[in-house]
């Protein structure tokens, strides 16, 4: 079995801007994506590293959101994300191994399908699979 690729991390925050106007100069340029999801509840903004996207997210809502539903509304350091080739396949292979996916998954997110899963009760940090768009 080959290692996983690691896609992204996601980080909640409380104001994109401020935290886009901070991580620009980290990074040495501006988000190579910005987008606002409506359907989710957030505004998305990704920084591209040689070797990992960095996604920042803030919640367009006060209220609940499907976002904030599954990710919770604690700001920091929020999922881990795997890249996949096959989200339904990848889904089945998980279950068999007793991990269990969340309601509403899989889905469209902010760069491809994806799929998150119950979270860690020993660590809290969410685990999500990504097949991006081709």
């Amino acid at each position: 079995m080959s290692k996983p690729h690691v896609d992204h991390i996601g980080i909640i925050v409380g104001d994109l801007d401020r935290a886009v106007a901070t991580f620009a100069p980290l990074f040495g340029a501006q988000p190579s994506s910005t987008k606002t999801m409506t359907e989710a509840g957030i505004r998305v903004a990704e920084f591209e590293a040689a070797n990992i996207t960095v996604e920042l997210i803030e919640y367009c809502e006060a209220g609940d959101s499907f976002a904030k539903t599954v990710m919770g509304a604690t700001e920091g350091i929020n999922h881990l994300s795997l890249r996949v080739d096959n989200v339904d396949d990848s889904i089945k292979s998980l279950a068999a191994s007793g991990v269990t996916v969340m309601d509403g998954f899989p889905t469209q997110g902010a760069h491809g399908t994806v799929a998150f899963f119950e979270p860690d009760t020993t660590q809290g940090l969410l685990f999500e699979i990504c097949e991006p768009d081709r």
